[in-house]
């Protein structure tokens, strides 16, 4: 078993390991370390201590010495605290947005997770179970392109017990989570009821769940190329005109709710099933002028004559344009100001010129399909991919400020992601803002 079958691997790469300490990401670990003189690769190591077990003090200490002796950079963190979320979705949330800021802060490559063959039979099980779309369906992907960087899970062609086979044969240490046994947890009633019968029929069964998978984003990539163009037809000022939903395909009158029901509950988006959809479609197709559904965490669907939109029922989304001068005060008590000079090349700066776009320069509030040519990456990005990729929360994406030229371009979002309209030192421009 080697990671470069896997994976086309390149001098001088820098890499991101999640690492839990368990048997998974310690094979990943073992790995990478085999090959790391090879390529000359720069490892660092992300590790969480979730702080739910007495065990994982203890992971978290020999994870420390772990990698003090093999010369490999630790960073590490521990959750001091959750909401009232679901704890799974929410320390998923945690665990990578503190990954995504190691890989930042290391300029890394890839981010690398030691996902393998049966989480993805357990994904997408449990994803047929609930009710999705095709896209759900497939379950996740080896190879992520997250503009800045890469999300990678090199061992998904492997089994659960073919990794444990390995660090036997390795002498690779790890250690257990004892949570992983209880039956209360949905996925863990999966792992050990359905995935032995399944594996008993079929040895390499997880192989075929993987061409399911990949047959399924192939399919799911073309689907979401006519939603988009569909959603451009049918949107006025962020809002669904129902009379041209309605004339649209039925299939694609689904694949636009699940992508504008997304936007609202991202990884929370399990909350959300196939009774929801038709909950929605009825509403969008009664005969009644004024209604509305309730959904999940206090999202509400209405319809107003021919309009349809969801919204917070705890707090109406606040919408707000500003034209840009020289200062502007944001309501989520943030301001954007115009300086005259900066060292800073961070997200929080954006120099423009102004012979590139169409002044005035806007600010406002995000609307449904915007998409920003993103600085370094060939073609455009959604704006809610990056807010979904950010971990940027619901409350917070309704007030965060989209800055656009007088023709709509988005150029920058404060704090996130610029656009290709922002230059360089190196190049002319006569315009910086900054977000404070």
């Amino acid at each position: 078993m080697s990671i470069e079958e896997n994976f086309n691997f390149s001098n001088n790469d820098i890499i991101v390991i999640g690492c839990s300490t368990g048997p998974d990401s310690m094979a990943l670990f073992d790995m990478l370390l085999k090959i790391r003189d090879k390529y000359n690769l720069q490892l660092i190591c992300a590790h969480v201590n979730h702080n739910i077990r007495k065990q994982s003090e203890e992971e978290e200490q020999f994870i420390i010495k772990y990698c003090e002796r093999h010369n490999v950079i630790l960073e590490k963190m521990k959750i001091e605290k959750y909401g009232d979320d679901n704890f799974h979705n929410e320390a998923r949330n945690i665990r990578y947005h503190f990954f995504e800021d190691i890989v930042l802060k290391y300029n890394a490559n890839y981010l690398m997770t030691a996902h393998h063959g049966d989480d993805l039979i357990e994904t997408i099980l449990m994803r047929l179970v609930r009710g999705s779309n095709i896209q759900g369906y497939n379950g996740f992907h080896k190879i992520v392109d997250m503009g800045n960087y890469t999300i990678v899970r090199p061992l998904i062609s492997y089994t659960k017990d073919e990794l444990e086979q390995y660090n036997k044969k390795n002498k690779v240490p790890y250690y257990i989570d004892e949570s992983n046994a209880k039956m209360k947890y949905t996925r863990n009633r999966y792992r050990k009821n359905i995935l032995p019968f399944l594996k008993e029929e079929d040895p390499k069964v997880h192989q075929k769940f993987l061409k399911f998978s990949n047959t399924l984003a192939e399919a799911s990539k073309y689907i979401n190329k006519e939603r988009d163009k569909a959603l451009a037809k049918i949107l006025d000022n962020g809002k669904i005109k129902i009379d041209k939903f309605l004339n649209l395909d039925m299939y694609i009158q689904k694949e636009i709710l699940y992508y504008i029901l997304e936007d609202f509950y991202q990884d929370d988006l399990i909350l959300v099933n196939d009774r929801h959809i038709e909950l929605l479609l009825y509403l969008i197709s009664s005969k009644k002028a004024n209604m509305k559904v309730n959904l999940p965490n206090e999202i509400v669907a209405l319809k107003s004559y021919n309009e349809f939109s969801l919204k917070k029922e705890v707090e109406e989304i606040t919408e707000y344009e500003i034209e840009f001068n020289t200062y502007a005060e944001l309501p989520n008590k943030h301001h954007i100001e115009k300086i005259k000079d900066t060292t800073d090349n961070s997200n929080n700066i954006c120099r423009l010129s102004s012979e590139d776009i169409c002044m005035p320069i806007i600010i406002r509030t995000r609307k449904i399909g915007d998409k920003i040519y993103v600085k370094g990456l060939n073609g455009t990005k959604k704006v809610k991919d990056i807010f979904i990729e950010k971990k940027i929360s619901l409350n917070q994406r309704d007030l965060w400020p989209i800055v656009v030229d007088s023709s709509g371009k988005v150029l920058w979002i404060p704090g996130l992601k610029k656009s290709k309209f922002d230059k360089p030192k190196s190049e002319k421009y006569d315009i910086i803002m900054k977000y404070c």
